[in-house]
């Protein structure tokens, strides 16, 4: 049985152990070369120990649509790359270099130009836009380049090359008859619509030393209506294989089940597991799996019943370069969590570089580093215990400051509690986990149930004072209101939804409290004044998409474009097109948002050395923000 720490042969490529960084997005130079960001974000992962690195996807061309992210088509990019390979050697790990042909009917970049695909499909991203099928030339002319890219791969001295053929993307639009209504050799019977994506292999193992291996990353199961059946995704993995295929990377999902792709905080561990089962039952070459993966003992479970023989992680890398380390002495308290948020998938796709909730330093691994200790002797008060709070305690004691935090309840955690609450969402709790115990072994001197007041604040005498009280419920002006529960009651456990439950409010903290609320309702109905739920919620769609899912799986209806306007026993009453319409209600809950707890703000202004107010205290908004503010307060110190 195979364990994280053995090695494992792909062709001849040979790896330390059998975890592996992921494909994700990378943000190029305007040319698509790598940027030096870049470069040191994956030489970090290697510092890690990962054993093996798959680069995210390097276009081979950019003749028909705008180049995404990295670009490896031409002489000029070798440089960069070859600096990114070699960085990741000095660490014992390998490189995959991931190559596309481009993303098809998923471009979304341009909004008014149609996009190329296998057929005459809708854009995802741009709906009124039908893309042009591509010509058999144009494919040749892909396929070519392709091939070309491959041996630039080897040129840059890259470990292996993976193909870029999952997802939803444009080698998947060919494989699938939901994009792919060809008439030609291209489209029909399965083995036609393969036909592009082993032309790709042949032409990369044209253009590599033999024996250096080509992975193909593909979905045997897209998991919505329409789409691939697990039974035809067996029988992609047989012609994978015959085609030369030295390793298969399994995907589940595409954009429109983008949450089954890619991993959200509603997804259960392991959720792919079972489609990399069926394809490791008939595979005869290494399989590559993934799916929050990122507990160690699921992990090693996986490997162990021959499940597959390489775990991916992604997004886990990104919060926790160091993971594959602290897995393999035994550290795994201070393995800082994914919670599944996606805000980097968010940042990619927004044109931003990619940030991490919980890692301020991802892609930023030399500018944002925290300047090493002097033993300067200065101090620091940190007034709430929330994720903002807690950052900064933890980022000024590795400064080498003496710091203390003051917390008004009785446990750290602040309002991560609420949204670690559900049922559906405990990697938040992870997050808990992970904070309280850094607070605590960096030596941070905490002080629970202490409600701080303005005097005290200034006359503890802190070189540094952090600001980080959180935020508060809204509660609207309603009639009857008094009676209504908090959001929190419901999320916290304190109070159990039972009969028709009415929450007010669709936006991010409505919908989960609704679909937590379902477990022991009656019915659930949440009214939203706006035109539909999640509008103001700032996520990334994949996570939209799952938690829209559950909703409807727990049957949560919905009222939109109303505006509530009386709570009785047993009704609740809301306007809506000038009409006033009532709603049987046991129990309304509010949702309506938050109030930051900036009081103490006025009132230190100017009575202390240094003041900063981060998190939710300067306006409530994400566990990002909470987090990226703690750490740079602390890190701009002067």
């Amino acid at each position: 049985m195979a364990d994280l720490f053995d090695g494992l042969q792909i062709g001849s490529m040979k790896l330390k152990n059998r975890i592996a960084m992921g494909p994700m997005g990378t943000t190029g130079e305007a040319d698509g070369a790598y940027t030096m960001d870049g470069i040191y974000y994956f030489e970090e992962r290697a510092r890690g120990g990962a054993g093996l690195i798959i680069t995210g996807a390097n276009v081979v061309s950019t003749k028909y649509e705008p180049r995404p992210c990295t670009e490896l088509s031409n002489f000029r990019h070798v440089e960069r790359l070859n600096m990114l390979i070699d960085r990741c050697h000095h660490y014992g790990a390998k490189v995959c270099v991931q190559l596309s042909p481009g993303l098809g009917r998923q471009q979304f970049t341009d909004p008014f130009t149609p996009p190329y695909s296998a057929g005459a499909c809708t854009s995802f991203w741009f709906p009124k836009l039908i893309c042009k099928p591509f010509a058999k030339e144009d494919i040749a002319y892909l396929v070519q380049r392709v091939g070309y890219s491959a041996s630039l791969a080897v040129a840059v001295g890259a470990d292996a090359v993976e193909l870029h053929a999952y997802g939803g993307y444009l080698l998947d639009q060919f494989q699938s008859t939901m994009w792919n209504d060809r008439t030609d050799e291209y489209g029909g019977p399965l083995e036609n619509r393969m036909h592009f994506t082993c032309e790709c292999i042949a032409a990369i193992k044209a253009n590599v030393p033999k024996g250096f291996p080509v992975l193909v990353k593909f979905t045997p199961y897209h998991g919505v209506e329409g789409g691939r059946t697990l039974d035809e995704g067996v029988e992609m993995a047989k012609i994978l294989e015959g085609a030369g295929t030295d390793a298969l990377h399994v995907d589940v999902g595409c954009y429109e089940a983008w949450y089954k792709a890619i991993s959200t905080v509603y997804a259960p561990e392991g959720h792919q597991l079972p489609v990399v089962s069926a394809i490791k039952k008939v595979a005869t070459v290494p399989v590559l799996g993934q799916g929050k993966l990122f507990d160690p003992a699921k992990a090693e479970e996986a490997l162990q019943d021959g499940t597959l023989d390489e775990v991916v992680l992604a997004h886990q890398m990104l919060a926790d370069p160091f993971w594959p380390k602290k897995v393999e002495a035994g550290h795994l308290d201070d393995i800082r969590p994914c919670i599944g948020c996606n805000e980097c998938l968010l940042s990619g796709f927004s044109g931003k570089h990619y940030y991490c909730a919980v890692n301020p330093e991802c892609y930023a691994e030399r500018d944002y580093r925290l300047p090493a200790p002097t033993g300067e002797k200065r101090s620091v008060l940190v007034i709430g215990g929330g994720p903002g709070g807690m950052e900064a305690a933890i980022a000024a004691a590795e400064r080498g400051y003496k710091v203390t935090l003051w917390e008004k309840s009785s446990r750290l955690g602040g309002n991560l509690w609420g949204a670690g609450g559900p049922s559906f969402k405990h990697d938040v709790l992870r997050l808990i986990d992970y904070m309280r115990t850094q607070v605590l072994k960096k030596g941070v001197e905490v002080v629970l149930c202490k409600d701080a007041t303005a005097d005290e604040i200034v006359a503890f005498g802190a070189d540094k004072v952090i600001l980080a009280a959180g935020a508060h419920s809204i509660v609207p002006a309603i009639e009857g209101v008094e009676g209504a529960e908090l959001s929190d009651a419901i999320l916290l456990g304190k109070a159990k939804a039972q009969g028709h439950v009415v929450v007010i409010g669709g936006g991010l903290v409505g919908c989960e409290t609704a679909c937590m609320a379902a477990e022991t309702a009656q019915d659930v109905t949440i009214v939203e004044v706006l035109d539909e739920v999640l509008k103001t919620a700032g996520h990334c769609l994949n996570n939209d998409q799952a938690l829209k899912a559950m909703m409807e799986e727990r049957q949560v209806r919905t009222i939109c474009s109303a505006t509530v306007t009386k709570i009785e026993d047993g009704s609740l009453s809301y306007e809506r097109d000038g009409k006033t319409e009532t709603v049987p209600c046991d129990m309304a809950v509010l949702a309506c948002g938050y109030r930051p707890n900036d009081g103490l703000a006025s009132e230190l202004e100017g009575r202390v050395k240094d003041l900063s107010v981060i998190g939710d205290a300067e306006a409530p908004r994400k566990i990002l923000t909470a987090v990226h503010e703690g750490y740079h307060a602390i890190r701009v110190m002067e």
